[in-house]
């Protein structure tokens, strides 16, 4: 077997006049091999087999089973050709599978892996594109989930970290979203989730037409099985993860959204783009005004109350009635609204706070609340001298008492008679 180096010399030098055995001497090669390299009846880095493969009688039987099932696994159909004869092992099978290329070609199933593609042309303003990340083990523990909205025409992008991906979080991070870009494109492009388009159709859920005629946008579902339709928010999904997120050294979702904030703006922005920058065709990108308020979803989270009669909430704490500690209660947030109501598994309304700015740190708890807790707190606290660790204390009458009933009502004297002790010992008096 000739290397591909020797196969373009071989020819080079057959070219030039050589003889077959002038080249063969130069290489140190047999004859017949330089010769079958010159006639093309071998090829360089392909290794003659001197023993003709073991699955050639068993390809039209292969060819008719893919016929049947295109995905058959490879290892059910070595049980059958074993069965038939095949003398070779597992590995040698797949090998001999593919070098053959037996396995058909699957259009529907191959994706987008393949096939042509071309950049779409967006006009200004006319598309956003929107699509989730999640990642797990989040540096605050469970598991992040940023939206992330695209402009597809600039490339200009913008996320928002949310606590789940539920109809009621999405909507509250689309607005979170537009109001960082500044607006919004007349349609939205999505692929097809369940929160947004009812499975199996094209059609907007029946919850989700009013966010979108609120924002006054047209929702268009990506055709089925063309998710590169959305490239270019799967692009920023692609960048945002290896740029900001593997470096991300913020460990509270409040510190991420602020370090995602601040990269989309200092470091996405100022990527070059069509003779540009993201930042330039973005700033000239006409959008659609946004409502003064966002749809006014209701976001519900459940948390367990603390020993302080405190609850979290989006890194502030609210106060609950006391004796509540260790319950899980939900905390009920409509968006738009300045208030936060807590609610216990029952139903009952436990509180109304005012919402605080998220990440705040603050502490909000009612006169009621703090007082009924200062009285628990108080009312617990012992009113008597602490005991005295130190002092002398021998067992008292009652100690004493119970220590005669268990060793019997009447305790034998003990008396010694000297005179048999003097016999033993022999002393004498």
């Amino acid at each position: 077997m000739l290397t591909r180096g020797e196969d373009v010399e071989v020819h080079a030098l057959h070219q030039r006049g050589w003889s077959i055995s002038a080249i063969a001497r130069h290489l140190g090669r047999d004859r017949k091999t330089v010769r079958a390299y010159v006639r093309g009846e071998r090829r360089p880095g392909a290794r003659r087999r001197s023993a003709p493969d073991a699955i050639e009688p068993f390809i039209p039987y292969l060819r008719a089973r893919f016929e049947d099932d295109a995905h058959l696994w490879l290892t059910a159909l070595y049980d059958e050709v074993v069965a038939l004869g095949y003398p070779r092992s597992y590995p040698t099978f797949v090998r001999e599978v593919r070098a053959h290329g037996l396995r058909p070609h699957c259009e529907p199933c191959q994706g987008v892996r393949g096939r042509l593609t071309i950049d779409i042309d967006h006009p200004p303003g006319e598309e956003i594109q929107w699509d989730w990340f999640e990642r797990r083990r989040a540096p605050w523990g469970g598991t992040a989930y940023v939206l992330l909205g695209t402009l597809p025409h600039s490339g200009r992008v913008r996320g928002v970290l949310a606590e789940s991906m539920d109809q009621a979080h999405l909507v509250e991070a689309m607005d979170g979203v537009l109001r960082r870009l500044g607006g919004t494109a007349r349609d939205w492009r999505t692929d097809r989730m369940a929160t947004v388009i009812v499975p199996g159709s094209s059609d907007v859920q029946p919850s989700f037409a009013p966010v979108a005629k609120h924002y006054g946008v047209t929702v268009r579902p990506c055709p089925p099985r063309r998710g590169d339709r959305k490239g270019s928010v799967e692009a920023a999904v692609r960048y945002l993860c290896g740029r900001w997120w593997r470096t991300l050294t913020a460990t509270t979702i409040e510190g991420a959204q602020e370090s995602l904030d601040r990269f989309c703006v200092t470091i996405a922005d100022d990527r070059p783009r069509r003779g540009s920058t993201v930042r330039a065709l973005a700033e000239a990108e006409p959008l659609m005004a946004l409502p003064a308020v966002p749809y006014p979803a209701t976001i519900e989270l459940s948390g367990p109350v603390a020993s302080d009669a405190t609850v979290a909430f989006r890194g502030n704490r609210y106060s609950v009635p006391h004796g509540l500690a260790g319950a899980i209660v939900t905390l009920r947030h409509r968006l738009g609204a300045p208030e936060l109501e807590i609610v216990a598994p029952s139903g009952l309304i436990l509180a109304v706070h005012d919402l605080r700015a998220a990440g705040a740190g603050a502490v909000v708890r009612s006169p009621e609340h703090r007082a009924g807790l200062e009285a628990a707190v108080l009312a617990a606290y012992p009113s008597a001298r602490p005991c005295e660790r130190k002092g002398h204390h021998p067992p008292g009458p009652e100690a004493q008492a119970a220590a005669a009933a268990l060793q019997g009502a009447e305790t034998r004297e003990v008396v010694i008679d000297l005179a048999r002790y003097a016999e033993l010992t022999g002393t004498v008096r």
